[in-house]
């Protein structure tokens, strides 16, 4: 960044978020998605507010229902899905939306004008933390609506990550924050509750190119693919190992949390593919936290691959499709594709942990 964009990201700072979006419409000239977004930080702001007041309103805990894959809702889940329907769907920017919540998608009401975008979102991300009040968030991503939109309600949805023309999350955590990804980069809002508004904290966001910390559930390394294990044992083994460094390993289980982090400071994220569920490729969700994260990390500098393809190429087949994520920094998630490679092309035949090496107990 020269002189001037720095005085200039400088003298942005504290823009709130009313004058970004207004901004933005004079930078492009399209005042849809800019509108959009105002409803997207109005619901986010409601639903701050509910889950502050979750203990006090009785609203932690599970609700007595399932969402649309069979997984038990919380009671914050169905309440942040409803709030965002509310704030998003009257305003006359939309065509449908699309919930990780919501078995199938939701019709924009006949009272209200239909516009030009399709809306989806993870209301509530992580909220299995929400009752140990841990940091959970929102996530959401727009698209066009394709001008011929046949076929299933679905199919317009179906639009791989690099047609997104913006997304973002929020967290809820010791400050509410809003961060958004358009063509112009990556800005992250926080909420002054004193006045309302979001206000511009984080302007010009990108991806720390050095890191060493990496964020995953070891819990599940026993059903890791090859590639992935030979990957972390080598962070953990630290500066006597293949790496010569020293990693941290990180996990809040909220991906909002991990993915953050991962902005401000550097890192890669991995919910890889595992053996437990063959016919499920991965746990995270493509179109309503895959996708969006992906789009933010990309224009943030950083890279976003299953391990075998960049996610933003990627055809979504089904509205509630899974695939495996590693995201991050940009040579981190490189080492980790050309680990895959080598083990699909065979050049790696024989595997042996380089963490258990170090110890004469596993030593061949």
């Amino acid at each position: 960044m020269t002189p001037a964009e720095q005085g200039g990201a400088m003298q942005a700072r504290g823009m709130t978020f009313g004058r970004f979006l207004v901004e933005e419409r004079r930078r492009t000239g399209d005042a849809g998605p800019v509108a959009l977004l105002d409803d997207v930080a109005r619901g986010v702001k409601e639903i701050a507010a509910a889950v502050s007041r979750g203990p006090v309103d009785g609203r932690q805990g599970d609700a007595a229902s399932v969402n649309g894959q069979g997984e038990r809702q919380k009671k914050l889940d169905v309440v942040a899905n409803e709030i965002v329907l509310r704030s998003c769907e009257w305003g006359g920017h939309l065509a449908g939306l699309a919930s990780e919540e919501m078995e199938a998608p939701h019709e924009v009401p006949a009272p209200y004008p239909r516009g030009e975008y399709l809306l989806v979102f993870d209301p509530l991300d992580g909220s299995s933390n929400v009752d140990v009040n841990v940091t959970v968030g929102t996530i959401f991503s727009v698209l066009r609506r394709p001008a011929r939109a046949a076929g299933a309600p679905a199919e317009p949805f179906l639009q791989p990550g690099s047609r997104q023309v913006c997304a973002g999350y929020a967290l809820y955590g010791p400050t509410t924050m809003l961060v958004v990804a358009t063509a112009g980069g990556v800005n992250g809002f926080t909420l002054d509750r004193d006045l309302g508004e979001f206000v511009l904290t984080h302007p010009d966001l990108r991806v720390p190119e050095e890191t060493r910390e990496f964020a995953i559930n070891a819990s599940n390394e026993r059903f890791w693919e090859l590639p992935v294990r030979r990957y972390v044992d080598e962070c953990r083994a630290g500066k006597t190992g293949p790496r010569g460094a020293d990693f941290d390993m990180r996990w809040v289980g909220s991906m909002v949390a991990d993915v953050h982090r991962i902005l401000v400071r550097g890192g890669i994220f991995l919910y890889p593919r595992d053996t437990r569920k063959p016919d499920r490729p991965g746990k995270l969700r493509l179109l309503y936290e895959v996708a969006p994260m992906a789009f933010v990390v990309e224009r943030a500098g950083g890279s976003a691959s299953t391990g075998r393809e960049r996610i933003l190429d990627l055809e979504p087949t089904s509205l509630h499709e899974r695939v495996p994520v590693v995201l991050g920094s940009r040579a981190e998630v490189e080492r980790v594709e050309r680990y895959h490679r080598e083990h699909d092309h065979g050049a790696r035949q024989a595997y042996r942990s380089p963490f258990f090496e170090e110890h004469a107990l596993f030593r061949s």
